[in-house]
């Protein structure tokens, strides 16, 4: 191998001899005559060759005396060893060798022209700082213990990456100092070992070049490559972070190296127990791939894709190893599981449970294209690798288990973060405190003197909307299917055919009246049972039998009715709840910045929302009125905000809706309660209920002595009781107004009695649509769907 130094060394290497030849000088003055005579033959091919002794610099020598060099070494090489041994002259931490073992002839030459063999993980920094420690530990009696396990990953003639460890002998070889090099006092020597990343101390103290190392040294490797793969498997499983495990290629080398099968494959499935499934999680298709459950995710373990094949492995927790797929589908009542295999063209896999303290977590999969690469006798290896699988899975599903617990508390609970803290420590006294012989009893989750903010933007009229559809989708599936039955064949009318015609007109003429509770009920059951029964046994004309089939075609998958208005009606009820609920939440984050508070939404015929803010809620800030102002002003800017996003929505929706705006005012403060019953806070105490009483009722409300509502498209109505309150939004209106969000013009009124509440009044005004901006964010009916999917 051509010598490659590292740039930068302590020392002046200078490969030598001189020790060897010393000892043949002591051997060929003994009485022993043939090892005498051995060392004086040895010595007379030496004298002609000075630089033996004095020092090769040039290393074209080597290659020049490659067969005298053999013959000095013959005592430290043996031939009897040659095809056992993995050894070489080298030079420690260099990239210098020769003088190979038969053995380690053949690993560089399976290896190919291209391998450039260096050692692992050690860098230029490392290279300096462990050859001036050899100067510590050699030169000035040190006891520093500087040398980590070295590896040289070296492939296979199949390309397998195989792992030796790295053993030094310096036995050969002297440190000296140069004229350059700096003499050190222990001071120095403890600055340095408390200094190891200091590779500029390192280099004051030991100048490049400042020392001889001359002599040889010795490398001796050992396979270390199934031990080294299994630490490398350890290091990839046991990340903190589930997410950073290793891919599949990873992951397969390791295994590669373990098997030593150039074909192995490695995939993952994780067993499901409340299920009893197995299941191929999504996260992991671009790191762990399944031979299982190639295009599912998931599989019953009782099903007869599995047949009794996987009973051992179930029941018993022991691997199921195929050696011979191909015989195995031939001669095994599971033919289905040959079959899938084949077609993956896997000839011999083992199936290996992951235990976890009885219980199965999961199953790897090893699979090859080679018949018997696989079989019962290595697969005993997996016992060096599961444990560390076992943990991973463990830990995988620990994890999963906590964000699943973390996705119900965002998804289907109301525990805000504002609010979080406080549940934290009551958990916690929970948990410090819980004793099995005395039931702790949890102390009840309340927030005194909080202010309400209550506000929600209202589909407007979704009622009468929804009826509207129901009738049109009737309307068009009884028109379809007389046009069918007036397309019928004189010779193919049955004797009821006519009443059927009646009935179905006399329902249509109905649907023009409003609608009662049961009508949709009657007529579908009417149809289902009535009508369809006449269209799938009647033989008609190939133009009538494809109207039926479109018929057929057209009917809902739920329903078994039309259902195309209404579908548009959903869609965009909701579209717009998504879209303003995302505006909602996006703004209230920023919120949060004004003074943490709590806040919750709810999505019925539009969007509602709660926010609670005082002292109690975040006890480490100190609160003031100002917050409560801010919040509100916030409020009606981001009601003023939603009403935008509508009005740029309202051209792409499928059918077009208009939404109502409302913000109530309520300035005194009150407490909330967490109902541990319905798991969500709630207004405590009777004189603060009256609050909940406006809520529920307000939106339906309509100005004192009139019919008409206090809500209307495309204004915002803000509802409250005091003289202070009516001062306090006037301000925010002409804010608003002079930032030309809203329209100069305010309408003011009371607003009826409600039910125990009375002496409201009512501020209304309407914001101002920015066409141009609207019209420049064109979006499509189509965006909206993908969006909303």
């Amino acid at each position: 191998m051509k010598p490659v130094f590292h740039k930068e060394s302590p020392f002046k290497t200078i490969i030598s001899f001189h020790k060897l030849i010393e000892s043949f000088e002591e051997i060929a003055l003994s009485d022993v005559d043939y090892r005498s005579n051995y060392a004086k033959a040895i010595l007379k091919e030496i004298d002609s060759i000075p630089e033996f002794r004095n020092g090769i610099e040039d290393y074209t020598i080597i290659r020049t005396h490659e067969a005298l060099i053999k013959n000095i070494l013959a005592d430290l090489f043996p031939t009897a060893l040659t095809h056992n041994e993995i050894k070489a002259v080298t030079i420690p931490f260099q990239n210098i060798s020769f003088n190979y073992t038969e053995r380690f002839k053949k690993i560089l030459r399976n290896a190919g022209d291209e391998f450039y063999m260096e050692i692992r993980d050690f860098d230029n920094h490392q290279f300096y700082i462990n050859n001036c420690c050899l100067i510590l530990s050699s030169y000035y009696k040190q006891n520093i213990d500087f040398n980590k396990i070295f590896f040289y990953d070296i492939p296979d003639e199949n390309g397998i990456e195989k792992h030796y460890r790295i053993m030094y002998n310096a036995d050969f070889m002297e440190i000296t100092p140069s004229e350059n090099s700096v003499s050190l006092t222990q001071e120095d020597i403890d600055l340095l070992i408390d200094n190891y990343n200091d590779i500029e101390l390192w280099k004051e103290k030991f100048p490049p070049g400042s020392w001889t190392l001359k002599g040889f040294g010795i490398v001796s490797l050992f396979d270390a490559t199934t031990e080294s793969a299994i630490s490398n498997l350890k290091s990839n499983l046991l990340k903190p972070d589930t997410k950073t495990v290793a891919s599949n290629d990873i992951i397969e080398n390791i295994f590669k190296s373990i098997f030593k099968i150039p074909d192995l494959k490695v995939g993952f499935i994780i067993y499901n127990p409340e299920e009893e499934k197995f299941i191929r999680p999504v996260k992991f298709d671009n790191q762990l791939q399944s031979f299982l459950l190639t295009n599912d995710q998931e599989v019953e373990c009782k099903n007869a894709f599995f047949g009794c094949s996987f009973e051992n492995l179930l029941d018993n927790k022991e691997p199921f190893v195929i050696s011979n797929v191909k015989k195995f589908t031939e001669e095994s009542p599971n033919k289905h599981l040959g079959e899938h295999l084949l077609k993956q063209n896997i000839q011999s896999c083992v199936f290996a449970p992951v235990i976890k303290d009885g219980h199965l977590l999961g199953v790897v999969e090893l699979v090859s294209e080679q018949p018997r690469a696989l079989n019962t006798v290595n697969a005993t290896k997996l016992d060096l690798v599961l444990p560390y699988l076992t943990d991973t899975i463990d830990r995988y599903n620990t994890d999963m288990q906590h964000q699943v617990e973390a996705i119900i508390q965002r998804e289907y609970t109301t525990i805000h973060p504002s609010v979080y803290w406080k549940f934290k420590k009551e958990s916690q006294n929970y948990f410090q405190n819980n004793n099995p012989s005395k039931d702790y009893i949890f102390k009840e989750i309340v927030f005194k003197n909080v202010f309400p903010l209550y506000g929600q933007i209202d589909i407007k009229g979704s009622s009468e909307h929804r009826n509207d559809t129901v009738r049109r989708d009737l309307k068009n599936q009884l028109s379809t299917i007389l046009e069918i039955f007036e397309n019928q064949k004189p010779n193919s009318n049955l004797m009821l055919l006519e009443q059927r015609k009646f009935e179905l007109e006399s329902l249509r003429e109905e649907l023009d009246q409003p609608l009662k509770a049961d009508t949709e009920q009657y007529i579908q059951r009417y149809i289902e049972e009535e009508i369809h029964p006449i269209l799938k046994n009647t033989k008609d004309t190939s133009n009538n039998t494809k109207l039926e089939e479109l018929y057929f075609e057209s009917l809902d998958e739920k329903t078994g009715m039309f259902y195309q208005e209404r579908k548009k009606f959903d869609n965009a009820m909701s579209i717009i709840n998504k879209k303003l609920a995302s505006v909602l939440d996006k703004k209230q984050l920023e919120a949060q910045h004004i003074y943490p508070h709590y806040y919750e939404r709810f999505k019925t015929d539009g969007v509602e929302h709660n926010l609670y803010i005082g002292a109690s809620i975040a006890p480490t800030k100190p609160f003031d009125i100002m917050y409560l102002h801010n919040l509100r002003l916030w409020q009606l800017q981001t009601l003023c905000e939603m009403e935008l996003e509508h009005h740029q929505l309202k051209e792409s929706l499928p059918y077009e809706l208009d939404v109502t705006s409302l913000i109530l005012v309520f300035s005194s403060a009150l407490s909330i309660r967490f109902r541990m019953d319905e798991k969500r806070f709630d207004v405590d105490g009777t004189y603060n209920a009256r609050y909940e009483v406006v809520k529920k009722r307000i939106d339906k409300a309509h100005i004192k002595n009139s019919r008409e509502r206090i809500t209307e498209k495309e204004k915002i109505t803000i509802v409250y009781s005091q003289n202070s309150e009516e001062a306090e939004y006037l301000k925010y209106i002409k804010y608003l107004q002079h930032k030309k969000i809203l329209e100069p013009s305010i309408e003011q009124f009371e607003v009826e009695d409600l039910q125990g509440v009375s002496g409201l009044r009512a501020i209304r005004v309407k914001v101002i649509n920015n066409v141009t901006n609207a019209a420049a964010k064109k979006i499509t009916y189509q965006d909206l769907l993908d969006e909303l999917n």
